[in-house]
């Protein structure tokens, strides 16, 4: 059966579309935009249908026709609400690509609803946070008695219109880490870690409110998480700016101007640079006797594997390798999930 496809006009979710003709599936194509939905359409000879996530009538009967909805319409701290809201009155497995920390806790909160609806909400099934989830099992399965965990991503490509728009969103509200397994606000970049990653190079890199340090916890009860990433010197220097600018940062005139620039300026990585891209994740965990264990994952460029990942994970879905309720990637399908997509690896330290 089909299932839906909705942000399709997007810049993931039109890789996500090409990606799917191309393996010979033939999701349904939707978002808010006629106009732009119809051109998708087009190229993809995909049927597809207009809808908004301010019209509920209109939304439950484009599911009503799907098993399953992979939501690829951001930012989702503002479209996932209206979206699960839908597929627990029509029963419709939800997936999502979002790497937001408050989205995966809402979404968390709603499992016992989900289970009795029969669905999967399954959220973050691309980079990230496929690869970082899927290493925290593993981390967990080698050392059971950790206690700590710590990892970091080094994502050799440019964002995309969506995700600016969410580092846009994000600007300026500081950091956070789960400390004894509650999620606690730090300032912005307030830790550093030295990680080696799978192709031998060691980066600095400074702590940022990642995904994981919601979906690791559900994932392996590992209570102390803090989630880093290697950035420009620069790039840091803006986010410890932060710190102090953070309530101009996050003023209405501002964020307008902001999502404006992003607007006018940012396309996403070319099919170039995708193509000669590269992600990869390190991953230390620790117990309280002092045993560690490390862990690399490697893959292709950031965007390739959100295409990848988020097919494989609804089909998956649809093949009923999943329970009813919230999952994450891991506890979905397992720690060596993240080792099906083409061309990744994992390497023990």
């Amino acid at each position: 059966m089909p299932f839906l496809l909705y942000g399709a006009t997007g810049y993931t979710g039109r890789l996500i579309a090409d990606l799917a003709v191309a393996r010979g599936l033939r999701p349904t194509l939707a978002g808010r935009s006629a106009d732009t939905l119809v051109a998708v359409a087009h190229s993809t000879g995909l049927n597809h249908v207009a809808v908004g996530l301010d019209d509920p009538a209109a939304l439950d009967r484009a599911l009503a026709d799907h098993p399953l909805v992979l939501h690829a319409a951001g930012p989702f701290s503002r479209t996932s609400a209206p979206m699960v809201e839908a597929c627990l009155r029509t029963r419709t497995h939800y997936l999502d690509v979002t790497g937001e920390i408050a989205v995966f806790e809402a979404l968390a909160a709603r499992d016992a609803e989900a289970q009795e609806a029969g669905i999967t909400v399954l959220p973050g099934t691309g980079f990230d946070v496929v690869p970082t989830d899927c290493l925290a099992l593993h981390l967990k399965t080698r050392l059971p008695t950790a206690t700590t965990l710590k990892l970091a991503i080094r994502a050799l490509s440019s964002a995309s219109h969506g995700t600016a728009q969410t580092a846009v969103e994000n600007l300026g509200a500081g950091g956070a880490m789960r400390r004894d397994g509650r999620i606690v606000s730090v300032p912005a970049a307030h830790d550093t870690v030295e990680a080696t990653f799978a192709d031998g190079k060691t980066r600095p890199c400074v702590a940022i409110p990642w995904g994981d340090v919601s979906t690791a916890f559900h994932s392996t009860g590992i209570p102390t998480i803090t989630t880093y990433a290697a950035f420009p010197a620069s790039t840091v220097r803006v986010m410890k700016a932060s710190r102090v600018l953070g309530p101009v940062l996050q003023s209405s005139p501002v964020q307008s101007l902001l999502r404006a620039l992003v607007a006018r300026t940012v396309t996403g990585p070319t099919e170039a640079d995708r193509q000669r891209g590269a992600s990869h994740v390190w991953g230390e965990a620790t117990d309280d006797a002092g045993r560690q264990a490390v862990a690399t994952w490697a893959g292709p460029e950031g965007y390739a594997f959100t295409a990848d990942a988020a097919l494989r994970s609804a089909l998956a879905v649809l093949d009923g390798r999943t329970e009813a309720g919230f999952q994450t990637p891991s506890s979905a399908f397992g720690a060596d999930f993240a080792l099906e997509m083409d061309g990744t690896r994992r390497e023990d330290g």
